[in-house]
This record gives structure tokens, sequence and C-alpha cells, in this order.
């Protein structure tokens, strides 16, 4: 519970109510790893986003969202995973540790206007049960509004 409410103290910022975002679940993106893989990073102790976001970052894509990094625009459709992992620091190398979320971003402009036309979910660890978003998506989107002009997306396309 405690990573829960590090998770949504964004959304204690943000001008939304529950009742302004829309009830349709995002779905958990099976095959994920199958897709397009787009980038990864690794935040670490006395990065901002640190607390609850330390690890190793990987961005999948589907092909709608290959597209839409691409051309700068997302149609609906498009899917973007984040697979946030611990990691482990051994003999000058960080390597993989165990599964702390997986996020999901989807757009859909009807189902999530309040949210910029993108839904969100994380599911906690390997499960593809435990969603831990309960805010309707409300905290991801609070912090996903710096990158408007990029229709909130933060992964850029890279030739």
């Amino acid at each position: 519970m405690k990573f829960m409410k590090l998770m949504l103290a964004g959304a204690m910022a943000s001008t939304f109510t529950l009742d302004s975002i829309a009830a349709d679940p995002v779905p958990y993106p099976a095959g994920y790893r199958d897709w397009t893989h787009a980038k990864s990073m690794v935040i670490q102790p006395g990065h901002p986003l640190e607390n609850p976001f330390q690890g190793i970052h990987h961005v999948y894509v589907n092909d709608a969202a290959k597209r839409g990094l691409q051309s700068g625009r997302y149609a609906d459709g498009a899917v973007f995973v984040f697979d946030l992992l611990d990691y482990v620091e051994g003999g000058k190398a960080l390597q993989e540790g165990k599964r702390k979320l997986i996020g999901v971003m989807q757009r859909d402009s009807e189902r999530y206007a309040a949210t910029g036309g993108w839904g969100f979910e994380a599911f906690l660890g390997d499960s593809n049960r435990k969603r831990i978003v309960e805010d309707g998506g409300a905290g991801c989107f609070n912090c996903h509004e710096q990158k408007k002009d990029a229709d909130y997306v933060f992964t850029q396309y890279r030739k």
C-alpha cells in the first residue's frame, strides 16, 4: 500500500475529479514484449521521480504508437507500455531485478477525453490482475501534462 500511496501522490495536485475520468479500464497489454522496444532508461536515487519510479524502464510500443512516434500524432489504438524493474548493482553493472509494475498508456480520444485522450493504468509486479491506478489516471495525466506539445508523450522517436 505504501507504493500505491506514492503512485497516487501526484493526483492530489490534479484539477480532475474521479467523476470526470472515464470509467473504462485500460486493458493489460498481452504480448507487449513482442512489440517494438522504443527506449530504455534508469532512474537512480536523487532523481525527482525516484519515489516510486527508481529502476530500469523499458518502453514498448504497438504499431499504432510506433507510427505516432514517427509522425508526432497518435491515432486511437496507440499503446505505450512502461515496464519498470528493480535493478541489482554488481561488478560495475546494473542488471534487471524483479518487476515493480507495468504501466500502460492507451490512446482513445473519446473514452479518455478528460485525460488528453489517453487512458492510464498500472499493474503491480508480474500480475495482469492487480491494478494500482485508483484515480482514473488523473495522477498520471497530471505529470504527462508537461508534454502537451508532444501529445502528452515523454518517449520521442530516435532515428
